[in-house]
């Protein structure tokens, strides 16, 4: 049984779902934002602190504030 979260696949669904399409979610997942200080989302989203972040960022997105 896997106990530990796989945050790459949470944020990787998140993202999907807020972009509409697996294509876009994946652009936006792999370029390097200054939220993350130029780092890409998906890097960022590694650990559980870096998950937090990067779904707050879609979360904001998602309800029309950006990022």
């Amino acid at each position: 049984m896997k106990t530990e979260m796989n945050f790459e696949e949470l944020i990787r669904h998140q993202a999907e779902q807020v972009f509409g399409s697996k294509a876009k979610a994946d652009a936006w997942l792999a370029r390097p934002l200054a939220e993350f200080g130029g780092v890409a989302a998906l890097v960022r989203a590694r650990d559980e602190a870096g998950y937090q972040a990067v779904k707050s960022v879609l979360e904001r997105i998602e309800h029309g504030y950006g990022c």
